[in-house]
């Protein structure tokens, strides 16, 4: 009985064929409507493809016979490549995007596995800040009164936060105490860290989305049919409300995944986030600096990277919430 089935957003599409007459779900309608996005599918692609290749980089770099170990026996003087062809970046048939200055490091295959922490990092973030975000968004919308303001409050203390600056200055803390009472070491923890913070400090976004929907929702003639009938409040907020939002959880989460691909580069960059050996593109771009007036293609290259996922995933959002809601891309 929920409104999942009943609202003007699903409405149903009627279509005329040689079997007869057949209606279309909510989730076929925006389906339809995306495909017929060219942008939208373009970007869809690149997103699946940089998942394809980071779930596949271990296969990928041993065919290519690469890996994200030092060989300094390819640097020659001043940390520089022996190979100086290409602005120094020692591209060849070996090494299709060149190697690394100092390290040596096949710069492919760092790149591969560096995709394989932002990709992880960021949905990881994405689906704890969903969690905490969308249930105190709709136990704050239902619930009113003093349980709602509490929650509010709460909301606007963690958004009052200098979250780079309290994000820099946890870091250690965090990490430290993930490896004592958890036993993650090195990376492990930071990347636990990175996770947990940016689903502590993301959610109230989300939350005061969900909570001026569920605002609405609860005055709505199947929320008060459950109540009559004598749900308990569990169903109400999880098996009524619930199929309800998807709509805003998903056009929110599909905005969320670029900004968190950019934070974990952001704060890597900072030496905040996943620390060396292990390649991140935050810390190939930190890497590159230094080098980037001789070996401009070091920097070159990851930035492209990001830059292009980063866009795609942008572009994809809007997409998805165009097709979700084509009132709200049309005001």
């Amino acid at each position: 009985m929920a409104l999942a089935s009943q609202s003007a957003e699903q409405e149903t599409h009627v279509t005329e064929g040689a079997t007869g007459v057949q209606g279309r779900s909510p989730a076929q309608i925006a389906w339809g409507r995306l495909k017929r996005d060219r942008v939208g599918m373009i970007s869809l692609s690149v997103v699946l493809l940089y998942i394809v290749v980071a779930l596949l980089a271990p296969v990928i770099t041993r065919l290519l016979g690469v890996d994200t170990s030092y060989n300094e026996t390819l640097i020659g003087d001043g940390g520089m490549p022996k190979d100086t062809s290409f602005f120094h970046s020692a591209i060849s048939s070996e090494h299709l995007l060149g190697i690394e200055p100092v390290t040596g490091r096949d710069i492919l295959a760092e790149l591969l596995y560096g995709s394989r922490i932002s990709l992880l990092v960021s949905f990881a973030g994405t689906l704890l800040t969903g969690f905490i975000g969308v249930t105190i968004g709709i136990i704050a919308g239902y619930s009113g009164g003093r349980l709602d303001s509490l929650l509010g409050r709460l909301m606007d203390l963690i958004l009052s936060f200098p979250q780079l600056i309290l994000l820099i200055a946890l870091s250690p803390i965090v990490v430290q105490l993930f490896d004592k009472k958890l036993h993650w070491e090195g990376n492990t923890a930071r990347i636990a860290f990175l996770i947990t913070v940016f689903g502590i400090f993301g959610w109230p976004y989300l939350a005061r989305i969900i909570r001026g929907q569920v605002l609405s929702l609860r005055e709505r003639e199947f929320v008060e049919a459950a109540i009559s009938m004598g749900a308990s409040t569990r169903r109400i907020l999880f098996r009524e409300m619930l199929p309800n939002l998807w709509v805003p959880i998903l056009v929110y989460s599909s905005l969320l995944l670029p900004s968190y691909i950019g934070a974990e580069a952001a704060l890597s960059f900072l030496g905040v986030g996943v620390s060396e050996p292990t390649p991140t593109w935050g810390n190939m771009l930190s890497n590159s600096v230094t080098f980037y007036r001789v070996a401009p293609l070091y920097l070159f290259i990851p930035g492209t990277a990001l830059f292009i996922l980063v866009l795609a995933f942008n572009l994809l959002g809007d997409s998805i919430r165009d097709a979700l809601d084509p009132r709200a891309g049309r005001s």
